[in-house]
């Protein structure tokens, strides 16, 4: 394989969507992970220490690869006691895609883990795999997602879905205009004194709005430290999050490579934080890009690998306010 598959954890709607069919999963999917995704293995989990524990791995393009995709998926499936899964496979190869069920079937039922069902699903059409179904199930049966009621649901609830992961990247690339104002900005902005950053954070998340330039270009001096960082995540909570999410994304596509490693970090817990795997996973790429080893985005890369449920995140209390013990 070119690269570790990458377990993303993602949350279910704000509704509970209760999938009944394969026409039903084909909907859910793209609504869990915040796109449609392409050449990828998805488990969607029913039972277990935490509820809604769905992940997604890049399919490998080679059958003896399938290995790692059912590894990549068992791990964190035992760690958190899942009981019974379904697995739904995008690609248009045959081999591959069936390959990659008959092995996570038999792993997983061989770990004691239901396996529902599995279906491949290559544009328009879902197709069956594994036996039990009708005939003309496994020629391919045609489905509408922009008809289904859990889009509408989607839409109502204001989710967005994009066409592709590529498509959620391009949400997060650098902005060109931004980047030029910043860059200059940067050169002579002058470091925060401690626990200003904690409070700009705060004002801007109370009236929705983002940050200006020239707090921007002082944020972004400032949180290269460590110490300085924690005041602008370590505090953070899931009622929070989504609203962070929406600051740091405005702030990574403004700053230039030279200074968006950390921000980008911090979106990446923050979109962990809020459900959104798939966005932090982006965030990350924007963050690894520019400082391989940040250890705050390795910090949530553990998170995403493990595929911990931000349900479990409690904030480290004042010591988050204290810069001079640093989370990471």
């Amino acid at each position: 394989m070119t690269s570790t598959p990458k377990p993303t954890p993602h949350s279910l709607p704000a509704r509970a969507l209760v999938a009944k069919s394969p026409e039903d999963l084909a909907a859910f999917v793209p609504l869990a992970l915040g796109f449609v995704p392409q050449r990828s293995v998805v488990m969607i989990s029913l039972g277990g220490q935490q509820g809604g524990l769905h992940a997604r791995v890049d399919l490998p393009h080679d059958p003896d690869d399938v290995d790692d995709v059912v590894e990549a998926l068992l791990r964190p499936a035992r760690h958190h006691r899942v009981q019974s899964v379904i697995f739904v496979v995008y690609d248009d190869d045959t081999v591959v895609a069936d390959e990659a069920c008959w092995n996570l079937q038999e792993s997983f039922e061989a770990a004691g883990i239901t396996v529902r069902d599995a279906v491949r699903i290559h544009e328009d059409r879902w197709f069956a795999v594994l036996p039990g179904r009708s005939i003309s199930d496994y020629g391919g049966t045609k489905f509408t997602l922009s008809d289904h009621h859990f889009t509408a649901q989607g839409v109502f609830e204001g989710r967005v879905t994009h066409a592709s992961r590529e498509s959620l990247r391009a949400t997060l690339a650098p902005d060109a205009r931004g980047v030029e104002e910043m860059s200059r900005l940067v050169v002579d902005a002058a470091v925060a004194p401690v626990g200003a950053l904690h409070r700009m954070i705060h004002q801007h998340l109370a009236a929705g709005t983002v940050l200006t330039s020239a707090e921007l270009a002082s944020l972004a001096v400032t949180v290269r430290s460590g110490e300085r960082r924690d005041e602008v995540w370590a505090w953070l909570d899931r009622a929070q999050a989504r609203r962070c999410v929406d600051l740091w994304s405005d702030a990574v596509r403004r700053l230039p490579q030279s200074h968006v490693a950390a921000p980008a970090a911090v979106l990446a817990f923050a979109a962990w934080l809020s459900g959104d795997g798939a966005l932090a996973w982006c965030a990350l790429d924007r963050s690894r890009e520019a400082q391989p080893e940040h250890s705050l985005a390795a910090l949530v890369v553990d998170l995403l690998v493990s595929a911990t449920s931000p349900m479990t995140w409690e904030p480290p209390g004042p010591r988050a306010r204290d810069a001079s013990h640093p989370a990471a």
